[in-house]
């Protein structure tokens, strides 16, 4: 019985590695393969399986970018804290939503962050030495928290950002990533760097530590519901391949550009996939 859930392995690494790359926990490459596998279960088991497999995806890749000391601590608790709420409500609402509806807002969604991503990719100067400068007294404002950071290579960080804006953007993707089961990251991290001039390198350590929190709550949520009871097996071999393949993608972080992490040009695909899969 156990050799059907073999092909899993694979599929976490895969979904591991390229999820701790960009910092998305990966539930957005799970999530419409799950729906096109099992087109017959609920929403709730679908969001269960991978917000569980995007837990362990964060935990693992957090652990990796915390050793190359990528994480903003200090920031990364205030967020976490704001996605509770947030991971609660959305994991409670997953079991209110049809799956024809669910495969479509999925597929639509998919497609927004693919052009959004596109859009809004730029180079991150991380190779050097970083002193950012916003312009006019914005960046003098008392009402922004500055960071200064200096990763395991010796790269310097230097950012300022509105803490309120980051944790309004939490409790909306946490309650999104919860309802969806994708962790939530494909639009964290363009959030962070866009909105609050995260370094791209930075901005995906980070949000891995957030994802970890958020994944974590959604799934015990479901866990209390009874969702997950089905799941267990599948979520295990997952499991063993996220975690691997999380310590790949974040050592493969060192060797591409901010640019190419943001752009997520598949995403594209896969949402217009599903939505074509309804007719």
């Amino acid at each position: 019985m156990l050799e059907q859930y073999l092909w899993l392995l694979p599929l976490g690494l895969v979904v591991g590695c390229f999820g701790t790359l960009i910092g998305a926990g990966g539930g957005f490459i799970l999530v419409p393969i799950l729906l096109l596998l099992y087109p017959n279960e609920k929403t709730e088991f679908i969001t269960s399986i991978s917000l569980a497999a995007v837990f362990f995806n964060a935990l693992s890749g957090s652990i990796a970018y915390a050793r190359m000391k990528r994480v903003d601590y200090k920031s990364g608790i205030i967020f976490s804290i704001a996605t509770i709420p947030g991971a609660i409500l959305g994991a409670l609402s997953t079991a209110f939503i049809s799956r024809r509806a669910f495969d479509v807002i999925f597929g639509v969604l998919m497609m927004l962050a693919a052009a959004y991503l596109w859009a809004s990719a730029r180079e991150d100067h991380s190779a050097q030495s970083r002193q950012r400068v916003a312009h006019g007294s914005q960046f003098i404002a008392s009402r922004l928290t500055h960071r200064h950071l200096i990763d395991g290579d010796g790269l310097e960080y230097r950012y300022a950002f509105d803490a309120r804006v980051g944790v309004v953007l939490s409790v909306f993707v946490g309650y999104l990533s919860s309802l969806l089961g994708v962790g939530g990251g494909f639009i964290h991290v363009p959030a962070l760097t866009r909105l609050l001039d995260f370094p791209v390198h930075i901005a995906t350590a980070t949000s891995h530590f957030v994802l970890a929190v958020m994944a974590l709550t959604g799934t015990l949520v479901h866990i209390a519901g009874g969702a997950f009871v089905h799941g267990v097996r599948r979520t295990a071999f997952l499991a063993v391949g996220v975690i691997v393949g999380a310590q790949f993608g974040a050592a493969l972080s060192n060797r591409v550009s901010g640019k190419m992490i943001i752009r997520g040009l598949a995403l594209a695909f896969v949402g217009l996939r599903l939505i074509l899969s309804e007719y």
